[in-house]
C-alpha cells in the first residue's frame, strides 16, 4: 500500500522534523562597554594586589607576571564587554596602573617586613617614600614589562572576541 503523505517523524520528509526538546538558553548580550570597563578595573585592582602580594612575598619583582597581569586585565574586559575598540585601548592603559600598582605594594611588603610594621599603613602613610623608591629602582626592564604588559591587555582583549 502507498501513501501520499509520509507518516509523522520520517526524518527525511520536508518539514516532518519535531520540535527540539530542550532549547539552550539565549546567549548573553556582550557588547556593554560599561560593564566591560567596570570589570577590567576590578581585575586591574585584584591582579595588582596579587601581584604585588608575591613580589613581596619573595622579595623580587616578577616581571613575566606582568604579562599576565595585562592579559586578564585584557581579556576580561574584552570577554565582559564584547568587540567594542575602546577596551582593548583602556585595558592597555589599566595594565599600566595595575604592574606600577603592584610594583609599588611589593614595595610597601618588603619595607613592611623589615621594619616589623602593617604594610597597609607603610603604603597610605609613605605612599611618596615609596614612589621615591621605585622611581630608585626602575630600569630598562621595567619599561620593558610595561610595555608587554599592555600589550599583552591589549591583545587580551581582542583575542577575547576571536
Amino acid at each position: 500500500m502507498s501513501q501520499s503523505v509520509p507518516p509523522p517523524g520520517n526524518p527525511f520528509a520536508p518539514g516532518a522534523v519535531p520540535p527540539a526538546p530542550f532549547a539552550p538558553p539565549p546567549a548573553p548580550a556582550r557588547d556593554n562597554i560599561a560593564l566591560g570597563l567596570a570589570a577590567a578595573l576590578v581585575t586591574a585592582l585584584v591582579a595588582a594586589g596579587v601581584y604585588g602580594g608575591i613580589a613581596g612575598a619573595i622579595e623580587r619583582e616578577i616581571g613575566w607576571a606582568a604579562i599576565g597581569v595585562g592579559f586578564l586585565i585584557g581579556l576580561v574586559a574584552g570577554k565582559v564587554g564584547g568587540t567594542n575598540p575602546v577596551l582593548p585601548v583602556v585595558s592597555g592603559a589599566l595594565a599600566l596602573g595595575a604592574v606600577y600598582l603592584g610594583q609599588i605594594v611589593g614595595i610597601a611588603i618588603i619595607v613592611a617586613k623589615e621594619l616589623n610594621v602593617s604594610a597597609t599603613d607603610v603604603f597610605l602613610d609613605h605612599f611618596g617614600l615609596l614612589t621615591d623608591a621605585w622611581n630608585e629602582g626602575k630600569d630598562v626592564m621595567t619599561f620593558l614589562f610595561f610595555a608587554l604588559a599592555a600589550f599583552a591587555a591589549f591583545s587580551g582583549a581582542k583575542k577575547a572576541n576571536s
